[in-house]
């Protein structure tokens, strides 16, 4: 592939990409999940000149629990830093905000592009098929449901899945010419400054960072030329002396001979590990490099420089653990949920992953990926996507099984859905091939494959997109409409108030500009207990959008029945309209 049809390649697939989020963008007017809304409320107090605060207190296991709540004592920066550039430029809207992820989401199709031309070139395909391969993952990627819904969310997904398919593009690079292992090496050193970004998008860049570990070690296993020029010329001699004469003569004189391949193994065992370490030591010093400003920021304001909540998440046992004030997960706990239920999570987990995350939204192409994949994920080219598949898929499932039903894969999981699309290419390639043979073809066919995958990626797209749009513009509609509706009910709420516990607080606050407590999923004595800890705390606001104890439990516990008076809303909508307000439950809360 010359220069310039690289360029054009890539070039098209970007447009063709931007064009689709662009007009995925129109039908997405809310951000959601609320992880998204965070991220983009973070980039609105920044711009706006608050700094790295949110309105929201999500989560009571980090102090300071205290307003302006310093952001990100879980999640991680660089989502946020990307939102604020067109933010700072266009408004602090969510549409400007969407311009990030649009840009960001369109180069990772430039990226499955790279990926597949890699892939053709090792398995050394045919110039027309290697070409169609490749045009047919990036044009296929710009219109594949999972990886075009993410990129009109400005979080974490798009920003993380781009730089992971950076890092594996970088390290098959090195491990097809290791080159001496150099220290200095410009792609090891890019490399790690890759691994760097990603950890400041999502924690996962830990499992990226050990798919490093073993791509490295794995040169070193198979006598990849990772030694040091001298070291190689040296081990070269030595093969050279035991291919000529059967033995390596060491100094010394007559009756000092060594067997020349113990000398080409001790020299090639000790090189290898050097190279190992130097592999991995040019990659991890500039990552920590690029992560020490922030880790020493989470230092001075929470007291750790890692982000916290690790624990928690590993200890859950159910999804609103996250939020919880009194009853806070422990090993103790954990442990005594029994192995019934410990395995049932894991069981839960893995379906979840393999089917919520990978199939669903991606069928058919995805359908026929998995099918596909284990005879096809192999070669140079994948070699640091597989294992960072594997071990974020095996991590998500058996360590944070809870965690991970609330998004914790999903989020991470856009390199793996290009892994999926690519895997359906070639299984499609080769099924079409072996017909061809069978039947006698004599024309080209390879473009029948990535037909199929463009045009499924395009239709689904286009009929399921929208629907999550609707679904977005009833939730804002809702919490659009709550303060005028609770002014009505004669319990106005305003910026400058005392906050409000709710079930989604992150909506309410980004919504509203009003402060926001996490509801736990706890008894009605603890809601009160945390509402006493942040003074002019009186109202709590359920919806019946999530499966909890509450509003139920305040109707019928005798603490509830006692401190949270219900709070009639008057109606939302006039006679026949959709109720914007329908499921939302009000409590006042009277016991001081």
């Amino acid at each position: 592939m010359t220069r310039r049809e690289a360029w054009l390649s890539a070039g098209a697939v970007f447009v063709a990409a931007l064009a689709v989020r662009v007009w995925a963008a129109g039908t997405i007017t809310f951000p959601r999940p609320e992880d998204t809304a965070y991220y983009v409320g973070v980039a609105r107090n920044l711009v706006e000149g608050r700094g790295l605060v949110s309105d929201a207190i999500w989560n009571y296991g980090t102090p300071p629990l205290a307003f302006p709540r310093p952001a990100f004592e879980v999640w991680l920066p660089l989502p946020t830093l990307l939102a604020a550039i067109p933010m700072a430029l266009l408004g602090t809207t969510f549409a400007a905000a969407q311009w990030s992820s649009i840009v960001v989401g369109s180069l990772l199709p430039v990226l499955a592009w790279r990926l597949a031309a890699d892939v053709a070139t090792d398995r050394g395909l045919p110039v027309g098929r290697g070409r169609t391969l490749a045009l047919g993952a990036g044009f296929t990627a710009a219109v594949y449901l999972p990886l075009v819904l993410h990129s009109d969310l400005p979080d974490s997904t798009m920003p993380f899945g781009v730089l992971v398919l950076g890092a594996c593009l970088l390290g098959a690079r090195i491990a097809r010419n290791p080159q001496g292992a150099r220290l200095t090496d410009p792609r090891v050193l890019g490399l790690g400054v890759v691994l760097g970004l990603a950890a400041l998008t999502r924690n996962e860049a830990v499992w990226l960072a050990l798919a490093w570990v073993l791509v490295a070690r794995a040169l070193v296993a198979r006598g990849a030329s990772v030694a040091p020029v001298g070291a190689s010329r040296a081990a070269g001699g030595a093969a050279a002396a035991r291919a000529a004469g059967g033995a390596a003569v060491a100094p010394g004189g007559a009756g000092a001979v060594a067997p020349g391949g113990a000398a080409v193994a001790a020299t090639a065992n000790g090189a290898g590990t050097a190279g190992w370490i130097r592999l991995v030591a040019g990659a991890a010093i500039p990552a920590m490099v690029v992560y020490a400003p922030w880790a020493i920021r989470d230092w001075a304001t929470f007291g750790s420089p890692f982000p916290g909540g690790a624990l928690t998440n590993a200890l859950s046992l159910k999804g609103e653990d996250i939020f919880a004030w009194a009853n806070v997960p422990t090993l103790s706990g954990y442990l005594g949920a029994g192995i019934g239920t410990l395995a049932g999570l894991r069981i839960t987990a893995f379906f979840h992953n393999l089917l919520n995350v990978l199939l669903f939204l991606g069928i058919p192409v995805s359908a026929i990926g998995l099918v596909a994949l284990p005879w096809t994920a192999r070669g140079t080219a994948f070699t640091m996507l597989v294992r960072f598949s594997a071990i974020t898929f095996a991590a998500t499932t058996l360590l944070f099984p809870v965690a991970t039903t609330w998004g914790t894969f999903l989020h991470a999981s856009a390199a793996i859905q290009v892994l999926l699309l690519l895997a359906a290419l070639l299984g499609l390639d080769r099924l079409i091939e072996a017909v061809g043979r069978r039947r006698g073809w004599t024309r080209p066919v390879a473009w029948l494959g990535p037909t199929l995958g463009i045009a499924a990626g395009a239709l689904f797209t286009a009929v399921l997109l929208p629907a999550f749009g609707r679904d977005g513009d009833l939730v804002r509609d809702q919490y659009a409409a709550l303060p005028g509706a609770l002014a009505a009910a004669g319990v106005p709420v305003d910026r400058g108030g005392g906050p409000i516990i709710t079930d989604f607080p992150i909506w309410l606050a980004e919504e509203t500009g009003i402060r926001t407590l996490a509801l736990p999923e706890e008894s009605p004595a603890s809601v009160l207990d945390l509402a006493r800890h942040f003074p002019g705390t009186s109202l709590v606001v359920v919806s019946d959008a999530r499966d909890s104890t509450w509003p139920a439990i305040a109707l019928r516990d005798p603490t509830g029945i006692r401190c949270f008076q219900p709070v009639p809303l008057p109606a939302g909508a006039d006679s026949g309209a959709v109720d914007p307000l329908a499921g939302l439950h009000v409590f006042r809360i009277t016991c001081p």
